[in-house]
């Protein structure tokens, strides 16, 4: 039987590196240390830097597209690169990724063609790539209804045997809805492979932490449904690497689930359609801009030697070359056919769709 102490995450976000990049004395201490979370070796910490640096880059470019009017819209992540790029690496190829609707970068650590990856983003119905060779679920809009798809999906996992784990994404506002819980409930019960990564950017759209929850921390949510939780600093590239490959571990050996709570910010707006100075304070947003997740990690690997300043021009020329190549291909217009719109709404059509399809059909043959 596991005892609440086993579940309870620590009292402080794991760390490894302070603002400046400088491993902390003794990190992780305490009972982090206890718990066996290890510095990530550094060829895995320069692949998170470099992943980070072309997701930031990505980041930037989609959300030009925006302004641009390639994109309907666009929920930057920047600031939150760390918990971006860092779980998704981690995974397996035998591993199921659930991301929300403002996990872009995400997607592009995880292979996903860049086009493919915004292509929901540009107005289509579908998700653009597919999920089935991707082994990742389409980005989900409604709050939280993810928890539940990624639960399912674990314990069909569990019960193949695969020794897969299900890596399920979430916002702080997230954790408020019904279906967060839900999930949480099943996989615990049935002791389901799946992590749940709460990235905790402080704002579920305008409204802030203090009025969603009365709780020490977000990660002690799991701790009612007998689920092993941890908090870590979101901002902390090593830290983020280290804490997620422990739950992996914990889930995938039989553990059951993983509640991982990882404190960020988002640097920009909810979306190109959100007004983010009514809500918070510009001296907020700088300090959380100084703590910047890549630079941070860039400051340790070039202190320790690990990289040089020839390797991050080579990571920044990289990362525009992919931004270029990004900004080519959005140019040509999607192939549309209207009368898809139609399609998959119920199985035999209404009178009134059928209607509005007519409607629609006569317009296009008059063009």
């Amino acid at each position: 039987m596991t005892s609440v102490a086993d579940l309870l995450p620590c009292p402080e976000p794991v760390r490894f590196l302070d603002d400046a990049g400088q491993l902390l004395p003794g990190a992780p201490g305490g009972q982090a240390r206890d718990r066996g979370y290890q510095l990530p070796e550094p060829e895995a910490l320069v692949r998170l830097w470099r992943g980070m640096v072309l997701g930031r880059r990505f980041d930037a470019q989609a959300t030009a597209l925006t302004k641009q009017g390639r994109l309907a819209v666009y929920p930057s992540s920047r600031g939150q690169d760390a918990c971006q790029v860092g779980p998704v690496q981690a995974l397996g190829p035998q591993d199921w990724f659930f991301p929300t609707y403002r996990d872009s970068m995400a997607l592009i650590a995880r292979g996903i063609d860049p086009v493919e990856a915004l292509t929901l983003l540009r107005g289509s119905w579908h998700c653009g790539y597919d999920p089935r060779a991707t082994r990742t679920a389409p980005q989900c809009t409604p709050l939280a209804t993810q928890t539940v798809h990624a639960a399912g999906a674990a314990d069909g996992l569990r019960r193949r045997g695969s020794g897969g784990v299900a890596l399920c994404f979430v916002g702080d506002g997230g954790t408020s809805e019904g279906d967060f819980h839900e999930g949480l409930n099943f996989a615990a019960v049935f002791e389901a492979p799946a992590v749940f990564f709460v990235q905790n950017n402080r704002y579920a759209i305008s409204v802030p932490l203090s009025r969603q929850t009365h709780a020490p921390a977000l990660a002690y949510k799991g701790v009612g449904y007998g689920i092993r939780s941890e908090q870590v600093d979101g901002n902390d590239p090593a830290a983020v690497l280290a804490v997620t490959r422990a739950a992996y571990e914990h889930a995938r050996h039989g553990g059951g689930p993983f509640l991982i709570e990882a404190h960020t910010y988002r640097l920009e707006a909810h979306t190109n359609a959100d007004d983010a100075s009514r809500y918070r304070a510009e001296e907020e947003v700088r300090q959380w801009a100084g703590r910047d997740p890549i630079a941070r990690l860039q400051a340790h690997l070039l202190g320790t030697g690990a990289i040089d300043e020839a390797a991050v021009a080579e990571a920044q020329q990289q990362a525009e070359a992919f931004a270029a190549d990004l900004r080519t291909r959005m140019r040509e217009e999607p192939e549309v056919e209207p009368l898809s719109l139609f399609e998959h709404v119920y199985a035999e059509p209404t009178p009134q769709l059928r209607e509005q399809a007519a409607m629609v059909q006569h317009e296009e043959a008059l063009r």
